[in-house]
């Protein structure tokens, strides 16, 4: 096992880490939107998913595998109001269309609106 560490994504606010290689495949832990660089959370679910996808990217990158390689997302929502429009900026980075779930909860860390973690294999 590899722990993937990258200052291009933000850094575990808890006891985890961003990802883990096993094998041949690589599991990231839920991503949500923190720019990495400025510690900033955008407001809409449109700004709040392309961070959250881009931090994901960096953990990908890190790792040795880009967004094609993954296999499975679970993604989080805090409310359903937000589906179509997380839908819409995902599509662009999961081109593969990649077995999903995504569920609404209670709450999200930081109060954001979504999470994002996958499961790649490495190139």
């Amino acid at each position: 096992m590899k722990i993937i560490n990258t200052e291009n994504a933000p850094g575990a606010i808890g006891p985890y880490s961003q990802a883990y290689i096993v094998n041949s495949m690589v599991y990231t832990s839920g991503q949500i939107p923190i720019d990495p660089k400025t510690g900033t959370i955008g407001e809409t679910i449109i700004e709040q998913t392309e961070q959250s996808c881009r931090n994901v990217g960096a953990i990908l990158k890190e790792a040795g595998t880009d967004f094609v390689h993954v296999f499975k997302t679970t993604c989080f929502l805090a409310d359903m109001k937000y589906f179509k429009e997380f839908n819409e900026v995902y599509s662009k980075y999961f081109v593969s269309n990649p077995a999903r779930s995504c569920v609404a909860v209670k709450e999200l860390p930081k109060g954001v609106l979504c999470e994002i973690e996958v499961v790649a294999v490495l190139l």
